[in-house]
């Protein structure tokens, strides 16, 4: 892992970086007659003037605000497509994450999934590829995009050995802080556990709420279980347990959960956080009325972006704080590489569906990480292109990165995923015991 991050910096030393996944070249096929070989838009426009009709992909998405990103990236990407592709039409569905998540999972079990979709890896879409409903990519890939792809970056997004989905940028859980608001009530950013309740302390008597999250959502609050866990048990001890390898049931996990208790009992976060979703709870952080946000970095754009946010140039970024006698080491991080398109292997338009994923794939990793919403999962150039210092700031510490755990309910597959949210919930809401919480992940499937 060192290694890879090294190489990202190397990247940025000259002028260009390379990072992660699968290219995004034409997709091509050699032609039965004479070894001609033909792009997927050339193949797209002889069917469709056979047909005398466009092509129509449906594409699902939850990129719902311009305020994300990826949804600027996604935008700009797409109408790039459009003019390179004239003769396919793309019918958009976009959602809400939350929304998003019940929605694709309803669709795939009824067989009526889209024809490309964005989705999350890992346990989340094993049971999609499980049931045959996802098309695998590898044979729709050129030599090139091959080249393009770093292993690292589609681990889980592979099942079986085979390529079910394609990345565009790598996540990383980030500890963003207000040092405007850390200097003017003279408190120091913390480095390790210890050093945030005193940073917690010291706010809440200078009657300045520490944290804002939108536990409404389940997710956001799932992250402080999450990276705390990730301190106690280590990356090791966590993606054990996760992957039922090991308990749950274990001194390490117990402790995660006490830890989220005892910064409730601080009072870092606002008392009303189980009423605020997302969306609500970042503009408490971006309207500069709290110091400290836990969430991926995909936030930076949003922290950076003048119009929606008054804590521009003001923000560091940090990994979570270590903690004294974890097994944790300090450079290991909640995040990864899984966000990505797949393809319904039900699809009539295999060869144009696999070809948009991965044209949208790739130059979204380019576009994705200029925007701040990530690190690319491709090889980029970023030559003579200007990276946001917010963003640099995450590639140095990616740099020194030494082990990721994801999010639990991406690890996680189905029911299981969805109750660790509400036990997550439910210990922040003191209804769950710590050790509620670890006997009743052992018992989800």
């Amino acid at each position: 892992m060192r290694n890879f991050w090294s190489k990202v910096l190397t990247f940025f030393i000259s002028g260009a970086i390379a990072v992660s996944s699968v290219g995004c070249a034409p997709t091509k096929k050699e032609a039965e007659a004479g070894g001609k070989q033909e792009t997927v838009s050339e193949s797209v426009s002889k069917d469709t003037a056979k047909a005398g009709d466009k092509i129509k992909l449906n594409v699902w998405h939850l990129w719902t605000t311009d305020a994300d990103a990826n949804a600027r990236s996604f935008n700009k990407v797409l109408e790039k497509y459009k003019e390179e592709h004239p003769n396919v039409e793309i019918e958009l569905d976009a959602s809400e994450n939350e929304a998003y998540k019940t929605k694709i999972k309803t669709a795939m079990a009824a067989n009526e999934g889209p024809d490309v979709f964005f989705s999350w890896g890992a346990g989340f879409a094993q049971p999609f590829v499980d049931a045959g409903q996802v098309l695998p990519l590898d044979e729709y890939l050129t030599p090139e995009q091959k080249e393009n792809l770093l292993p690292s970056q589609t681990a889980n997004i592979t099942y079986n050995n085979k390529l079910y989905g394609l990345p565009f940028v790598s996540w990383i859980g980030i500890l963003y802080c207000n040092q405007e608001l850390f200097e003017q009530n003279d408190i120091k950013i913390p480095d390790t556990y210890e050093e945030l309740l005193v940073a917690v302390e010291g706010f809440n008597s200078k009657g300045i709420v520490p944290f804002s999250v939108g536990a409404k959502d389940g997710w956001p609050l799932m992250f402080f279980q999450n990276i705390l866990a990730l301190r106690t048990a280590g990356a090791v001890g966590s993606n054990a347990a996760l992957e039922r390898k090991q308990a749950f049931n274990q001194p390490e996990f117990v402790q995660s959960a006490q830890l989220l208790s005892d910064l409730v009992q601080a009072k870092a976060f606002d008392e009303a956080s189980l009423a605020y979703t997302y969306d609500e709870a970042k503009m408490a952080f971006l309207n500069a009325e709290v110091p400290m946000y836990y969430i991926g970095s995909w936030f930076a754009n949003e922290v950076q972006n003048p119009e929606t946010s008054l804590v521009k140039d003001k923000v560091v970024a940090k990994n979570f704080p270590s903690l004294a006698n974890g097994k944790g080491n300090k450079d290991e991080f909640l995040g990864g590489a899984i966000d990505c398109f797949m393809v319904n292997n039900n699809t009539k338009h295999k060869e144009a569906a696999a070809e948009f994923a991965a044209y949208m794939a790739e130059h979204m990793a380019k576009e994705s990480f200029l925007f701040g919403a990530g690190l690319p999962a491709w090889k980029i150039d970023t030559q003579g292109e200007t990276i946001d210092p917010l963003v640099q700031q995450m590639v140095d510490l990616g740099n020194n990165s030494t082990g990721f755990v994801l999010a639990w309910d991406t690890k996680l597959s189905g029911e299981a995923a969805e109750k660790h949210k509400t036990l997550v919930q439910e210990v922040f809401a003191g209804s769950k015991t710590p050790q509620q919480f670890v006997d009743e992940m052992d018992t989800t499937k």
